[in-house]
C-alpha cells in the first residue's frame, strides 16, 4: 500500500512539473573566473586559486565538430556542498565524503529564515537560537532531516568579490564581515535532527567565527554531526518560509571534501482561479 502511494505522489509530482504547477528555482551562483573565493588569513599557507576554464576545442582544427573545455577549480568553489570530511571534527566519519555519503538525505524540505533586514544593518550579524525559535513560532517548528538555510540576500553583492568577502580592512584585526550562526544556533537546529544548513555568503559560518568559542561552530558541530553545509547559495528571495524542497548534491569525487552543486528548490506555484465571465 505505502509503495502504490508514493508511486502515485511520484506520477503527481511529474506532472505538477510539466505543467508548471512546481516551479524550480535556481539557487546557484555561475561559475567562473570571477568566482568570489573564500581567502585564508596571511598566516596559512594556500588558499583556493581562482576557477580557470581551458578550451580544448571549439568547431575547429581540434575538434571540428564538438567544443569543451577542461577546469582547473577548488571542491569550494561557488556555490557548494561541505562534506564531513571537510572538517577535522568529521573526519573519521566512514560516509563523510562526497562518495561515501547517503544520497537519500540530499533531497529534503528547506526551512528559509529571513534575516535580511538584520544583515542589511549590521553585516556581523549573528543568528541565534532564540532567533530560530521565534521563527518557529511564526512558521512552524524545523522538523528532522530537513535543511535549515538563512536568507540575507548576500548574493546580490556577488558581481563585487571586494562587497562579497566583505574583509576587514585591518589585517591586524584579521576576519570577514559577513552574517552567520551563533554557536547557540547551531547546537539548537542540530538538536533538532537537521539534515544540513546553508548560507548565501561565502561560507556556512560568519565572518567572525574564527574568534568564536569554540571557532567555526557550523563547520565544527555540523559536520562532527555527520551533516552538511551549503554556501553561495542564491536566490532564497523566491522561496517560502516553508513548503519548498531543497536538493542540493555533490559530484561524486573520491575521497572528496566537499563540491561544487547546481542547488535547486521546488517551489509549489499558487493556484489560479478562473473568474467567471458573465454571460
Amino acid at each position: 500500500m505505502t509503495a502504490d502511494i508514493a508511486m502515485d505522489d511520484l506520477r503527481g509530482l511529474g506532472q505538477a512539473l510539466l505543467s508548471g504547477a512546481i516551479r524550480i528555482v535556481d539557487c546557484t551562483a555561475p561559475l567562473g573566473p570571477d568566482t568570489p573565493l573564500l581567502r585564508l588569513p596571511e598566516d596559512f599557507a594556500r588558499n583556493t586559486p581562482g576557477v580557470k576554464i581551458h578550451k580544448i576545442s571549439a568547431y575547429d582544427k581540434n575538434g571540428p565538430y564538438w567544443a569543451w573545455n577542461w577546469m582547473e577549480l577548488g571542491e569550494h568553489s561557488g556555490t557548494h556542498f561541505d562534506a564531513p570530511h571537510h572538517w577535522l571534527s568529521g573526519k573519521d566519519l566512514p560516509d563523510g565524503a562526497t562518495d561515501t555519503l547517503d544520497v537519500q538525505r540530499l533531497m529534503a524540505p528547506v526551512n528559509v529564515i529571513d534575516c535580511t533586514a538584520e544583515a542589511a544593518a549590521d553585516p556581523d550579524f549573528l543568528l541565534t537560537a532564540q532567533r530560530v525559535k521565534e521563527w518557529e513560532a511564526s512558521h512552524g517548528e524545523i522538523g528532522p532531516g530537513e535543511w535549515v538555510v538563512m536568507r540575507t540576500d548576500w548574493d546580490k553583492r556577488m558581481q563585487d568579490a571586494d562587497l562579497f568577502l566583505n574583509m576587514d580592512p585591518d589585517p591586524d584585526h584579521g576576519g570577514a564581515h559577513t552574517p552567520g550562526p551563533s554557536a547557540d544556533c547551531m547546537n539548537y537546529l542540530l538538536s533538532k535532527g537537521i539534515v544540513g544548513w546553508g548560507t548565501q555568503c561565502v561560507g556556512t559560518d560568519a565572518g567572525m567565527a574564527a574568534s568564536f568559542s569554540p571557532p567555526f561552530p557550523a563547520h565544527n558541530f555540523l559536520h562532527r554531526d555527520n551533516c552538511f553545509g551549503l554556501a553561495s547559495l542564491c536566490n532564497l528571495d523566491q522561496l517560502p518560509p516553508k513548503g519548498a524542497i531543497l536538493m542540493a548534491a555533490p559530484l561524486k569525487i573520491e575521497g572528496g571534501t566537499g563540491s561544487p552543486i547546481r542547488a535547486l528548490a521546488l517551489v509549489g506555484q499558487p493556484s489560479v482561479r478562473q473568474t467567471p465571465q458573465p454571460r
